[in-house]
């Protein structure tokens, strides 16, 4: 192989392996996000589990004989 030919093959290998990181970045980023967006969902739940009138308002309310 040529130098020339050589050269072109480092240069793209070099983008790759740039372009390989920032993906690599993206992809963490995400899944702190995925991460914190579950525990959020798995707090609502619960939430919803001990009192369920926050999804129903009759359910909170008390009957007319209290």
């Amino acid at each position: 192989m040529d130098e020339k030919r050589i050269a072109e093959l480092e240069i793209r290998y070099m983008q790759q392996q740039e372009l390989l990181q920032e993906l690599s970045d993206v992809l963490y980023d995400q899944q702190k996000v995925i991460a914190t967006l579950k525990a959020e969902v798995e707090a609502l739940k619960q939430k919803l589990a001990g009192d369920p009138g926050l999804v129903d308002a009759r359910l909170q309310e008390r009957p007319p004989h209290y």
